[in-house]
């Protein structure tokens, strides 16, 4: 059966880039179409009505015409402009770190329900958030398991042992932990603590409620970061461009922030 030439959607606006003279090239993940790379034409011109509701980071109810192309947004209506998140420059670099890597992990036109719905999950976590970083690892975690990337953190990937509380070794390379001794063998393992992995697989559980009573000791937090960074681009196979971005403007958080 032929597919109707219109459709709807709702869809959060991961990124945009300038398409042609006054349009703009929209990347959206939507709940059941998964992630769609989308045309808003005239959105640039000041009589734009369209422009204001296809912002990145904002919710939006869509109606998209099928084209030999790109589709082509003809209607667009805000259902969360999320303007907490674009209002504070701490809670912003990372709702669009978490953006950037919905946009690497999801395939276009991949329905991901569940990661849409932890999508808008951490946006809402980190209006509220007092430790910023925590949703993001949740979020990371969370999503490496519904994209099929889990990270390994009970056996060792190579001798296959029930992994010891003790420090053990993490390894981007391998897809995760690795018993003290078999960690010699891998040039990129990196010694994780007792205390980060059990940080890890608590968030790794999926238990929300748990994860956001969570405060973290600022040397596990900076371990846990450092442990992700170096996972991270073994799956995107690329660093994340808004990493950067999240790190010059953690830097002027004031300590203890």
């Amino acid at each position: 059966m032929t597919a109707p030439r219109i459709y709807r959607t709702e869809a959060i606006v991961l990124r945009h880039a300038r398409y042609g003279e006054a349009g703009r090239l929209l990347t959206i993940f939507t709940p059941h179409l998964g992630k769609l790379r989308v045309v808003a034409k005239g959105v640039l011109r000041p009589t734009s009505h369209m422009a204001g509701h296809v912002e990145v980071l904002t919710r939006a109810a869509l109606l998209i015409a099928r084209s030999r192309s790109y589709d082509i947004v003809t209607q667009a209506q805000t259902l969360d402009s999320n303007v907490a998140l674009r209002d504070d420059l701490q809670r912003m670099s990372r709702a669009l770190y978490v953006a950037e890597l919905v946009d690497r992990l999801s395939e276009e036109h991949h329905e991901n329900y569940p990661a849409y719905q932890q999508f808008l999950q951490v946006l809402q976590w980190l209006i509220i958030a007092e430790d910023l970083d925590v949703p993001i690892r949740f979020f990371e975690l969370r999503l490496l398991d519904l994209s099929g990337y889990k990270p390994e953190l009970y056996v060792c990937l190579q001798c296959k042992q029930t992994l010891q509380e003790q420090p053990n070794g993490f390894s981007g390379a391998a897809g995760g932990t690795l018993c003290p001794q078999c960690a010699l063998g891998d040039a990129e393992a990196r010694t994780v603590s007792v205390a980060a992995q059990k940080v890890l697989r608590l968030l790794l559980s999926g238990d929300l409620a748990r994860a956001q009573r969570l405060r973290l000791p600022a040397a596990v937090s900076r371990e846990l970061d450092a442990h992700m960074r170096h996972y991270l681009p073994h799956v995107t196979e690329r660093e994340l461009r808004s990493a950067a971005f999240l790190d010059a403007v953690r830097a002027t958080q004031p300590s203890g922030g």
